[in-house]
């Protein structure tokens, strides 16, 4: 097993992935990644749904991210049709049906929102990974970044995702207080968490606690890609998460 379980980071990989299902789940498993249980402020899991399996309800915030299949999502009035690299945020609160029209895969995020009083009301926001322009980090063109949702104050969480082109690595090793979830889309590569350094590759799930020093290099012939998520825009005082 490559898996790892440390204090302040972990390596979650798919011959260690454990299947349960949650309340109003139908025809449809789940493969929990991090959660509250393990010190993390947020869950993030795997939704596996075979055709016309749903979800269930949201117990916080929810962002899913398809990854394969075809999912339907209803809310508002509407319903939209989400293909593979398709995304919806829902708002904490927000009455919505997820369900799929075929055996699919998506990768979910859920938090408990921690509201900002300057900041407006943060609204349903569906939208494809494809129509999303990709800027260069660092002016590294070896490493281009795709940020989902808006800079919006109202959002307390930002989910990018990263790409390393074969050879490209962060030029730092990075420490600040905001915890990552990870999902390893395609490719793979060294990850540096802590004082520890861990082959990862594709299916692989990487969480890094506040202040877990972390950095990361692609190796191979293909490039790395990363879905990823880290809370944000708040002050490290608003609504305590530990």
């Amino acid at each position: 097993m490559r898996g790892t379980q440390q204090s302040n980071h972990l390596l979650h990989t798919p011959d260690a992935f454990m299947r349960t299902r949650f309340p109003g789940m139908k025809d449809a498993c789940a493969i929990v990644h991090i959660s509250p249980a393990f010190g993390a402020a947020f869950t993030q899991y795997t939704v596996e749904l075979e055709s016309g399996g749903e979800i269930g309800i949201a117990l916080g915030q929810r962002f899913l991210y398809v990854t394969d299949g075809s999912v339907l999502v209803h809310t508002e009035g509407k319903e939209h049709h989400l293909a593979p690299r398709g995304y919806v945020l829902f708002p904490q609160g927000t009455s919505h049906r997820i369900s799929s029209e075929e055996k699919s895969r998506a990768i979910v995020i859920e938090k408990a929102c921690i509201p900002n009083s300057l900041a407006g009301v943060a609204v349903v926001i569906v939208g494809s990974e494809d129509n999303i322009l990709s800027t260069s980090l660092g002016g590294d063109p070896g490493l281009q970044m795709k940020c989902l949702l808006p800079a919006n104050p109202a959002l307390d969480f930002a989910v990018n995702t990263m790409t390393y082109h074969p050879g490209a690595a962060l030029k730092r090793v990075q420490i600040q207080e905001m915890e990552h979830g990870l999902a390893v889309l395609e490719g793979g590569g060294i990850y540096r968490l802590s004082e520890a350094w861990y082959r990862v590759t594709a299916g692989d799930f990487v969480w890094a606690g506040p202040w877990c020093p972390q950095w990361f290099g692609a190796i191979g012939k293909v490039p790395a890609k990363h879905l990823v998520f880290k809370n944000y825009s708040r002050n490290p005082m608003a609504g305590i998460q530990r």
